[in-house]
């Protein structure tokens, strides 16, 4: 170079450029070569244990990824059974008459146990779905006074479609797990949820 000047190092990286690779945060594990990315968790539970060092925070890394999952999980339901003109309240009504089995029938009673909600909610939501086509009151044969709830036939296909559209949202959800990852996490989960839904009483 003229002068005999040297040529002078690359410049350092702009503001712009460290902006955007620090929103990728990514974490890279030479053993595994497993690349992780950190998560909103991650960010909310090492701001607690800078704000509350005296506190063991650890218990939030399990179960605010549960909670927000649970949200995801509620908006691809909703969008699932809306593709199929359904609402959530109305797709657990259906499905637990659809896992019954021919004829595809229960007692409001039945119904109530499934799908945990007081018996006026459950009338008013049978009074609903029969408007719209999709049960049928019948008598109960066993109960003079009983009546059972039935699917028609465009309940169960309903049921059927919506069933299929939420399957292929979760599967999208889960895409990222191997089928064995999918195993361990479904047997740890049950682990936590066998103790409350084996309560007695």
């Amino acid at each position: 170079m003229a002068g005999g000047g040297r040529v002078p190092p690359p410049s350092p990286p702009t503001h712009l450029d460290v902006k955007r690779l620090d929103i990728k945060r990514l974490h890279i594990d030479t053993t595994t070569t497993l690349i992780v990315m950190e998560d909103e968790v991650d960010r909310l539970v090492a701001a607690w244990r800078r704000e509350r060092p005296d506190l063991d925070v650890e218990p939030l890394e399990v179960l605010s990824r549960v909670s927000r999952l649970a949200r995801h999980l509620d908006r691809a339901r909703r969008l699932a059974f809306a593709e199929h003109g359904l609402e959530s309240w109305e797709f657990d009504v259906l499905t637990a008459l659809r896992r019954a089995g021919t004829p595809y029938q229960l007692s409001p009673g039945q119904l109530l146990t499934q799908t945990l909600v007081t018996s006026g909610t459950m009338t008013n939501r049978i009074d609903r779905l029969a408007k719209k086509g999709l049960v049928e009151r019948l008598p109960d044969p066993s109960d003079r006074r009983g009546v059972l709830v039935r699917l028609t036939d465009e309940g169960r296909d309903r049921a059927d479609q919506a069933l299929a559209g939420l399957l292929a949202q979760e599967r999208a959800i889960l895409a990222e797990l191997t089928h064995a990852q999918r195993g361990e996490l479904a047997g740890l989960l049950r682990q936590l949820t066998a103790p409350f839904d084996n309560v007695p009483g």
